[in-house]
C-alpha cells in the first residue's frame, strides 16, 4: 500500500473501533466494547507512528 492508503486504513481502523465501542456500550455487550477499544487504540497508535515518521523525514 502507498503511504496515503496506509493513513486512510489506520484512520478507518480507529473509526471502526470507536463505532464498535459505542455499539457495545449501547447494547450492553462488554466483549464488543473492549474489542472496539482495542481496535481504536491500534488505529490511533498507527496514526501516531505515521505522524512521527513524517516529522523525522522533514
Amino acid at each position: 500500500m502507498s503511504k496515503f492508503e496506509d493513513r486512510i486504513a489506520h484512520q478507518v481502523q480507529a473509526a471502526r473501533g470507536n463505532a464498535k465501542k459505542y455499539l457495545g456500550r449501547a447494547v450492553g455487550n462488554r466483549r464488543l466494547e473492549s474489542e472496539g477499544r482495542r481496535e481504536q487504540a491500534r488505529g490511533n497508535v498507527k496514526r501516531a507512528a505515521d505522524k512521527l515518521r513524517d516529522a523525522f523525514k522533514r
